[in-house]
């Protein structure tokens, strides 16, 4: 098992059109996700998100709320129409009283493939070996969770 990348694929029964949009929109993607951002996505742009309950799925929602209004930063790297969006941010990064500022981001990409059926989403996150010791094996762990939550989110939102 790798300890630097957490990879997440799901065939989602949605044509890719739409998939594209859920997650290269940042209104729609932030819907799903739970998070508002400051504007659109564009590549090479850092944004400010801010942590809201996702309006797709009470039992996350609620899991989110402890971290209702906390902010963090995102930077847009690829916008690939209808095929790849990537970003980088401070992986958990939740503790309002440190500064990730100084640390190492991941980059985030996700990756659409059409298939029989609908469309594959490959969600992958890497670079957690460069995260600092002491808090890496909590950030990969949150987020390894994490994202199996957002593959079911992103399902129950292009499901409505």
């Amino acid at each position: 098992m790798s300890t630097d990348r957490i990879e997440k694929q799901v065939v989602l029964r949605a044509p890719q059109d739409r998939v594209w949009h859920a997650i290269s929109d940042s209104t729609q993607f932030g819907t799903w996700f739970g998070v508002e951002f400051d504007g659109p996505f564009v590549a090479g742009k850092r944004m400010t998100g801010r942590m809201v309950p996702t309006k797709i799925d009470a039992e996350v929602a609620k899991m989110q709320e402890p971290y209702k209004g906390r902010t963090m930063e995102w930077t847009v790297e690829t916008i690939e129409p209808m095929r790849l969006f990537s970003f980088r941010w401070h992986p958990f990064a939740i503790d309002p009283n440190v500064d990730y500022s100084k640390e190492p981001t991941t980059l985030i990409v996700f990756e659409l493939e059409e298939v029989v059926g609908g469309t594959r989403l490959t969600i992958t996150e890497t670079g957690f070996d460069r995260i600092p010791l002491e808090r890496r094996a909590k950030a990969f762990a949150a987020n390894e969770g994490g994202w199996a939550k957002q593959i079911e989110l992103i399902a129950k939102y292009l499901a409505r």
